[in-house]
């Protein structure tokens, strides 16, 4: 059973840059039915440009046959704040049908995102949360959150991720929203705006996603004597109109400048204090040719978060293969589990 889902929070919601606001909606689905202990519950966090409909973008991992399958398991994912998938975003018109906000939205960071994502864990009635996982973005935010409520969370699975966005992750952001800004249109707050510079910052950001490898194998030239019209270069326009078509600027600045602000340490004695709060039995998963998030960061994590178990998948896809790799991710979940257990 799927339900698409619209939850208003009771009240303005305080952002930690100081704005408010005023209004908020969390855009979520289920998957499956809550047992009758309500111990079944697995929590999706999404990544930057994904929704709410896990079993779309995570096919292998969520889905009928698949690891958690909706048979089995209750599976909630909630579109995150700033997003153009439902929640309160640069897109959504304010109060009393006033203009939505465009580039003007307020700075939403992580913490605020899990702060929207809690209070309606709390309108569910989810006492326990049986796994929490998210990879990218979605780890970010599943991190902070393992450490906002450790109770809240019997495991934890995170994935190409990290404990503070890194000053590389934070330039290839820049990056990208530079090709934004100079779209003049980005400018007009039309729903439009934006679009060009969109479509470069997504070239941009195929860069981090992928690798070397990734593309010698899926775009090399089949001959020797083109001089132009090369796959590589359609592949990246192809991707940039791809999430034209889904996606809008004004989203995707809020989005990456969130990520940016990611830093479970943040007012909290640092980051290894903060992972020492995290109570869930933990499994951290790196790519061995990730070069947005290197293996490194996840390192990191298990080193710090109280028996937290690491496991590096051995792949090709870079970034991208956590999204890509699910038989590798089924086979790490699975003796995950069983260790779990078996405790």
């Amino acid at each position: 059973m799927t339900n698409n889902q619209v939850f208003r929070l009771p009240a303005p919601l305080p952002l930690e840059s100081g704005a408010v606001l005023a209004e908020v909606r969390v855009a979520y689905q289920t998957f499956g039915t809550l047992n009758a202990t309500r111990d079944n519950v697995v929590w999706v966090c999404h990544a930057l440009t994904a929704n709410a409909d896990v079993l779309e973008w995570w096919p292998g991992l969520f889905g009928p046959g698949c690891h958690f399958n909706p048979a089995d398991w209750f599976i909630v994912c909630a579109n995150i704040l700033g997003s153009c998938y439902g929640s309160t975003g640069p897109l959504t018109p304010g109060e009393d049908g006033a203009a939505p906000l465009y580039q003007a939205f307020p700075l939403v960071t992580v913490r605020d995102m899990v702060a929207a994502h809690e209070q309606l864990r709390q309108q569910l009635g989810l006492t326990k949360i049986h796994t929490l996982i998210g990879g990218s973005l979605g780890g970010q935010q599943a991190l902070e959150w393992a450490v906002q409520q450790p109770a809240a969370f019997e495991h934890l699975v995170v994935l190409a991720t990290s404990a503070r966005h890194s000053p590389w992750g934070i330039a290839f952001n820049e990056a990208q929203r530079l090709a934004i800004f100079a779209d003049s249109t980005y400018f007009s707050a039309t729903p439009a705006g934006g679009q060009a510079g969109l479509k470069a910052a997504r070239a941009v950001a195929l860069l981090s996603y992928r690798s070397y490898e990734a593309y010698t194998t899926s775009q090399a030239e089949p001959a020797d004597e083109p001089l132009t019209g090369f796959r590589a270069s359609s592949y990246q326009q192809y991707q940039g109109d791809k999430l034209v078509a889904r996606f809008d600027a004004y989203s995707y600045v809020a989005l990456s400048r969130a990520m940016d602000s990611h830093h479970v340490g943040r007012n909290r004695s640092g980051v290894e204090a903060a992972l020492r709060r995290i109570q869930a039995r933990t499994l951290v998963i790196g790519i061995s040719s990730d070069v947005l998030f290197p293996p490194a960061e996840q390192q990191l994590l298990a080193r710090h978060i109280p028996g937290a178990q690491y496991a590096e998948m051995d792949s090709g896809f870079g970034h991208d293969g956590f999204l890509i790799e699910t038989a590798q991710i089924t086979h790490l979940l699975e003796r995950f589990y069983v260790q779990s257990f078996a405790r």
